[in-house]
């Protein structure tokens, strides 16, 4: 017999602090992080929608990093593309998710080149309004450098004055004049509003900012005037409403605004979706361009027929390359995919008019507190142990969840989630819990109930909950190992699919095994790039000098194996044969674990330190050398490793993404294997970099043309070799002697930063 329904219990009225306490989180922003991932879910139940717009997107990846050549890059082969875009492929609007600021530039190019780059993407964007450049508000490493903080001028944070507000970073002059005008071409914000999304998806994009001299307006706001048929700028600010206006007057769009300013992402597909989101390599823009001059009729017709894609498409120019570092998660995507597809759903969320609604304040607190009630009614009737009321409290949640979902997916509505289920389990939890204690109570079975949430068998009870364990990781002192393949995109250019396959399985395999001999574990293989650990999850106290050893086995099995494709004859490409790796190694404390999603994890390393021993290995080429580690790697080996590994001071340098300078050492080699030449190198190398230090650089040219002639590595054309330690620094003294010669600003620390990743 079913026990009889009790009255109201007033003592549940002790509850009231939780949903106060839910709903003062969601208000806070605390929650925030959970609503997102609600909001992601969400997305992937509603399902990819089609594109209401024709968005093609031309990626900067590895091939057209390769074409367009070494950073910084000749702007003028960016007008080429655009032009050609235009004019051949009859695209209606071209968006560049670029900024070709003057901070982009580097003493070290052709300033004539570079000039005549500038000029011609300004010729280009004079001719063609529909040339969208890129503005951002910096506050990245390079601001800090150049001293040119930009705060954004964001309503929300009191920026009302617009007399008061600073600029964007601009293209330089003259892609872009001094005064913004029409003739000067057309600008677009990229920014993102990140401290809006609490996490790392962006999901929030002001549409503009208000200076002292004009609006700038977001580059999706200018891509959807082009393609509402109306010049770019045609909008203005109505309350909370951004309008974009047709001559006439009539308004086109009328586009609610969040905090004044912002417009909420609503993502259409995930970035690999080739239906809705097509895509091509610029590098295949600029070889159809050129194919399109050529004496043969075929290439010409081919030509034609790929610029056909483009016809009344907006085109947007990103980066795409992982190396360039532009890369963001989606609702739909949770590896993170080039950043540049936001503007392509931020234009499609304003010209299909699908924007995500949020409903007012109160709608939190009604849902919140109608939940809480409903499953805490539902759980107090019957008692503790009364199934079928514990089956309807969790079907009132499951509903509004369901409604949650369904509304979303029909009518954009982003109801709150967080907080209201979150009350209502937690508030239905504890009055459950509260009626177990008082029924132990009574029948003296108290302190066994509570007694189980006291045992130390802590796994066995999650597994018997059914609570999934968490993934995270810990800290761990380790060192990081990183390889790349020097010039490989070279080498892929020229080989078929299968002989690449069966060349990277050889070297990675050789890499691996010897990785795996001196105790490291393989973290993961990234295209041609090897990175490992050493020192976790089996701890190793020498593994700063394992580390280093490997590095130079590495070294010996790719001479080994250049030895070994050599005999193969024809097999192999001649560049092939003397194929070098660059490698990078680094110690400190890491954070080691598994990481990933809850369906999907490896064992990894990530921190600082990881970071860092990745830019050794991809500085290792501005300083000449093949393998280069940090002085903690150093010292550490040198701990357990005594005076066995042979390394050489090169330098201190910042690299790309750190403010602190760090030295930097390269392994020259086994003390057993290193000629006697190699150390005389040595000796006068070390001579001319302390003469380097007190800038007395006819002195320090003097002895580094001496160690040039014993280098190890002689500058050799043929197997690769464009410079070595000695050379550079010749180069460096007589670049530092010019500067002092045509400078008045003495000040120098000795400290060379690193412009590359």
């Amino acid at each position: 017999m079913a026990p009889k329904s009790k009255k109201f219990n007033w003592w549940l009225l002790w509850l009231l602090p939780v949903p106060l306490f839910w709903g003062w989180l969601a208000q806070e922003g605390r929650l925030q992080p959970a609503e997102n991932f609600l909001l992601d879910l969400r997305f992937r139940f509603r399902g990819e929608l089609a594109a209401p717009v024709k968005i093609f997107y031309v990626d900067v990846d590895t091939r057209a990093v390769q074409r367009i050549g070494e950073r910084p890059w000749n702007r003028g082969r960016f007008a080429e593309a655009a032009q050609y875009l235009f004019e051949q492929g009859g695209a209606k609007a071209v968006g560049v998710d670029f900024v070709f600021s003057a901070y982009g530039h580097s003493e070290l190019v052709n300033q004539e080149d570079a000039a005549k780059g500038n000029l011609a993407l300004a010729r280009v964007a004079r001719k063609y309004p529909a040339l969208i450049l890129a503005a951002q508000y910096t506050r990245g490493a390079s601001a800090t450098q150049h001293g040119q903080l930009r705060n954004f001028p964001l309503l929300r944070n009191g920026y009302i004055d617009r007399a008061k507000n600073s600029e964007p970073e601009l293209p330089q002059y003259p892609i872009i004049g001094a005064t913004l005008t029409s003739a000067w071409g057309t600008i677009g914000l990229i920014d993102t509003d990140a401290d809006y999304s609490s996490d790392k998806t962006p999901r929030w994009a002001p549409l503009f900012t208000e200076s002292p001299t004009t609006n700038f307006w977001h580059t999706a706001v200018q891509l959807a005037c082009v393609e509402l048929g109306v010049p770019p700028g045609s909008a203005r600010r109505n309350g909370d409403f951004v309008e974009i206006i047709s001559r006439g007057g009539e308004v086109l769009r009328r586009i609610p605004l969040t905090a004044q300013q912002l417009l909420e992402i609503n993502w259409f597909s995930q970035w690999d979706n080739q239906n809705w989101n097509p895509r091509t390599s610029m590098a295949d823009v600029l070889i159809a361009g050129e194919m399109l001059k050529s004496s043969k009729p075929s290439e010409r017709a081919e030509a034609v027929d790929y610029f056909k894609r483009f016809a009344g498409a907006i085109v947007l120019v990103g980066p795409v390359d992982p190396l360039l570092q532009d890369l963001a998660p989606t609702p739909f995507d949770a590896a993170p995919v080039p950043k540049v597809g936001l503007h392509g759903n931020l234009l499609k969320t304003i010209i299909a008019e699908q924007y995500l609604q949020r409903p007012p304040p109160w709608v939190l607190w009604v849902s919140i507190f109608a939940l809480t009630f409903s499953v805490t009614g539902l759980v107090t009737v019957g008692g503790a142990r009364s199934h079928f009321t514990k089956v309807l409290a969790l079907l009132v949640p499951a509903s509004y969840i369901m409604v949650a979902f369904y509304q979303f997916a029909q009518s954009n509505l982003v109801l709150p989630l967080a907080a209201p289920v979150g009350a209502a389990f937690l508030t239905g939890f504890i009055a459950t819990l509260w009626q177990l204690v008082v029924e132990e109570r009574q029948k003296g079975r108290i302190k066994s109930m509570f007694g189980s949430y006291l045992a130390p068998e802590l796994v066995n009870r999650m597994v018997e909950s059914d609570i999934d364990p968490q993934l995270g990781g810990h800290e761990e002192v380790i060192t990081a190992y990183f390889s790349d393949i020097q010039s490989f995109s070279t080498f892929a250019e020229v080989m078929s699919p299968a002989q690449l396959v069966e060349l990277m399985n050889e070297y990675l395999t050789v890499c691996t095994d010897i990785i795996q001999e001196e105790g490291g574990t393989l973290d993961k293989y990234i295209g041609d790039a090897v990175v490992a650990i050493f020192g976790a999850p089996v701890p190793l106290p020498d593994h700063a000098f394992r580390a280093c050893l490997a590095t130079q086995r590495v070294q010996w099995a790719m001479k080994a194996l250049g030895e070994k494709w050599r005999g193969e004859g024809e097999k192999w490409p001649a560049m092939v044969q003397g194929m070098r790796s660059r490698l990078g190694l680094n110690t400190g404390p890491a954070i080691i674990g598994n990481m990933g999603s809850r369906t999907r994890f490896s064992y990894t390393m990530m921190g600082d330190h990881v970071n860092l021993a990745a830019r050794m290995e991809s500085g290792a080429k501005a300083l000449g050398v093949y393998t280069m580690v940090t002085e903690a790697t150093k010292l550490a080996c040198e701990k357990y490793g005594g005076d066995r590994m042979v390394f050489r001071f090169l330098d201190r340098i910042i690299v790309k993404g750190r403010g602190q300078p760090v030295e930097v050492f390269e392994i020259v080699g086994l003390r057993e294997n290193v000629l006697p030449v190699t150390f005389q190198c040595l000796a006068l190398y070390a001579q001319a970099l302390e003469l380097y230090f007190r800038e007395d650089w006819d002195g320090a040219i003097q002895i580094f043309e001496q160690s040039l002639l014993l280098e190890p590595n002689q500058v050799n054309q043929e197997l690769g070799i464009e410079n070595n330690p000695s050379s550079i620094f010749i180069q460096r003294c007589r670049r530092m002697k010019f500067m002092e010669k045509h400078s008045t600003d003495s000040k120098w620390d000795g400290v060379y930063t690193l412009k590359d990743k």
